[in-house]
This record gives C-alpha cells, structure tokens and sequence, in this order.
C-alpha cells in the first residue's frame, strides 16, 4: 500500500495498517472555530424580536462575561475538529477520518475519482490554502480537505488523478501535474458586454424599480417594500456583477485527465470536466448576442455540479471546444421544425422547436428568444419517452422525451406522432450500439 508524504500540513502519523495520516494547514481551526458563533447567529435570524429583547436585557458586564465564554469555547471547537481530522492516501483509496464526537471515516475509491477540484475563496488566497474538492461517481455530495497549503493541494491533485488513471503508488507521486494546452481564454471586456446584453438582469433591475412602489402604495409598509426589493436587487445584481465576478478570467485548457477550467475574480476555482462523463451539452444563444455570432456553452456531468464550460465565445470557437468534450461530434446546423399543425398547440413558440438526429448525437433545439440546442451522445441515453397529451392526440404530435445519466431531460417537442414513434425505436437501438461502442472512462488515456 502506498503512503502518502506530508508538505507542512502537520505531524504525519501511522494508522492501524501502516499508511502515514496528515492533518489539514493549521489555519484550519480558525475557518471551523466559526461554527458555534454561526449557531448563535442563526438563532438570532431566525427569531430577531426575542432576539433582541434578550439583547437589551443584557447588562454590559454578562454581554462581556457570554462574549469571553463564547470565543474560547470557538477556538477550542475549532482546535479539536482539527486535531482529529485526517486523511491518507492509500493504494486504492483516499480515506477521511473526521469527527469530534462522533467519528467518520470517508473511504473514496480512486479509480471512483471523476473529478478533483482546487478552490480558492479570497481570504484562503491570502493564507496561502486552498479546498480540495472531490468528485465521485454515484454521490450527489462532494467530499473536501479544507483547507491545504496551495502547493500542497496542486500536488495532491496531481497525485490523486495519477493513481485514478492507474499510476502505481510509487511512481504516482513522480508523475506531476499533466501538461496543459490552453483552449479558450474569456477577456474581462467580452464578457462584461455579453452580460450587459443579457436580458434577464435588465428585467430583475426593472421590476426591483417598479414593482416596490407599486407595494408601497398598496400597504404603506416600509418592511414589507424592503422585503420585495431587496431580493430583486440582489437577484439582478447576482445575473451581473455576480456572475461577472464568478466568470471573470475564464480559461479552457486541455489535458491528459480533462479539460480544465480556472475561473473567478475573488474566489478561484480550478476545475476539471473529466473525460467520457459529460451527458449533455447545451449551445445557448441569446436574443442580443447574435449578431455578434456569440454563444454561451453549459454541459450536464454526471454526479458533478460542473455546469458552465464556456460563459461566452464565437461560435467556432464554442464548436472547438465541444469537438473536445465531444470527440467526433459535429454540431448540426440543419434541424427540422415541428409539423404547422403544431401552430396550435404553441401559437407562436412552435417555430423554435427543432430536431435532428446524426451518427454520433440526439440534438434538440428550443426558445425563440432564447435558443438552447441540446447535444445528447448516444451512448449516454438512459430512457426514451414518448409522450402525448391530449390536445397533442387531437393534432397526431407528440413529445419525445430523452433522459441521461446526469438525472437531466432533453425533449424534442411538437413532432408529428408517427416520426416520435420512429424515432422512439431508432433511439432505443441507437443507443445499445452506442454504449457498446463507447470507450472507457479513464484519464490519462
């Protein structure tokens, strides 16, 4: 079994079968010791009048006496967790011994790594640290080392993936992080273009205008006027200056275990889209950014909340990198409308239904305003349905519905109900051959 070699994150020590255990960065205790303060905290949002009249029936003195018990109480809550928190890198897994009272060992397979990601919030960047996340297959929760030193965690990463895509422990360690080729690179001024010709931050900044003086003539209530602004403001502001602080600095590279993407103006993330997992991509087009032949690209991975792979770009050069994710997939530019029938079940919405079907990919289109084009592998087709409602009966169409491994529906609406059933079939078989055809899922590769 291999043993795995600390680099400042404490004193290693052995466990039962030998393999060396490390703690986290000692500035760990200091990020946990938040946790009894944050209880506190969280009673007082939750009842803020009892809250308050407890406050002012405090003299300063006992406000004074609870405040020296509660930060000694913090510190050593946040000491203790640390002390008895561990990991190690064995042969076959990376196991996580946490707990104060009530102890838990995480036991994560490696060759059951998907993803291992590195993030830095803003204050971790200046302590140096850094949170290592893990992907898994078959858990919706991701498991974490929060927090390492930076270069600590880049090498663990490193040596994680390397045993994940079949290193043997001994030259894991040797083996370093995977060289990278930078894809797609998002400057700071496209970006921020792109978000300001995006409608739905402009609507959430309308309606936080119009609509609390509307409440306030209706109620006269300053709360209940706070109460409807302030979410319009922050979801407006969350659609802009939050998503331009997430996205900025947006980087694609390619490597031997995925394509990697770094992000974020305050808070970096380093995530990977590890190879053979993506279930479906999603080519966006916005009204505004048409003209300009930009597109914002997502994907479905399964079992990981990867979500974004480029938040803007040309289209050719979007297509470059989905040829990446997708290996021999060409996006189609032809797709068939819905029958006109179809005009009545969806008076003017019909026309942006589309639908296509090639060697390698299910692709279906929606929105007028708004275009989706959703790019489905065959190999990673779950189920097909055929659906039919009864204003749908009356009109002979139907909705093909097609489900993927990342618990996600793609559905190709108002088809002519014979072609649906055709297609239902053709799927059905498309999909055996594609699975069978499929490579494995290894990094490194």
């Amino acid at each position: 079994m291999g043993t795995g070699t600390g680099t400042g994150t404490g004193t290693a020590r052995g466990d039962g079968d030998g393999v060396a255990e490390r703690r986290l960065h000692p500035v760990t205790p200091l990020r946990r010791a938040w946790a009894p303060i944050a209880v506190v905290a969280g009673w007082a949002v939750h009842d803020p009048d009892q809250a308050q009249r407890r406050l002012t029936e405090l003299t300063t003195f006992t406000l004074l006496l609870g405040l020296a018990v509660l930060i000694p109480v913090a510190a050593l809550y946040g000491f203790l967790t640390w002390w008895y928190t561990h990991f190690a890198v064995t042969g076959t897994e990376l196991r996580i011994r946490t707990g104060l009272l009530f102890r838990r060992t995480a036991h994560i397979r490696l060759d059951r790594l998907q993803a291992v990601d590195v993030t830095q919030p803003l204050l971790a960047r200046f302590a140096g640290v850094a949170k290592l996340r893990l992907d898994v297959i078959g858990t919706d929760k991701k498991d974490e080392l929060a927090y390492l030193g930076e270069k600590e965690a880049r090498v663990l990463r490193a040596e994680l993936l390397a045993r994940a895509a079949g290193f043997a422990p001994e030259t894991a360690q040797e083996v370093g992080e995977a060289p990278a080729q930078r894809l797609v690179h998002v400057p700071p001024r496209m970006l921020a273009v792109s978000l300001l010709l995006t409608g739905a931050p402009w609507a959430m900044l309308l309606a936080s205008l119009v609509v609390p003086p509307l409440i306030w003539m209706a109620t006269h209530n300053v709360w209940t006027v706070l109460a409807t602004a302030l979410p319009l403001l922050g979801a407006a502001g969350a659609n802009s200056v939050g998503r331009f602080i997430g996205e900025y600095d947006w980087t694609v590279a390619e490597s031997p275990d995925g394509l990697r993407i770094d992000h974020g103006l305050l808070d970096r993330t380093h995530e990977t889209v590890p190879p053979g997992r993506v279930q479906t991509v999603r080519i966006i087009e916005p009204l505004l950014w048409r003209r300009r032949g930009w597109v914002r690209v997502e994907l479905d991975v399964a079992g990981s909340s990867n979500s974004v792979l480029v938040p803007v770009a040309s289209r050719e050069v979007a297509e470059t990198v989905i040829s990446r994710v997708l290996p021999g997939v060409t996006v189609p530019g032809v797709l068939s409308r819905p029958p006109s029938r179809a005009r009545s079940c969806a008076p003017f919405w019909w026309r942006g239904y589309g639908l296509t079907v090639t060697d390698a990919v299910f692709a279906s289109r929606h929105g007028l305003l708004r275009r989706s084009l959703s790019l489905v592998p065959h190999a990673k087709v779950q189920s097909v349905r055929l659906v039919q409602g009864p204003w749908q009966r009356a009109r002979s169409l139907a909705d093909l519905h097609v489900d993927t491994g990342a618990n996600k529906t793609v559905t190709a609406g108002l088809r002519d109900a014979a072609e649906a059933a055709t297609l239902l079939h053709a799927q059905a078989d498309r999909s055996r051959t594609g699975r069978r055809e499929a490579r494995p899922d290894r990094w490194m590769a």
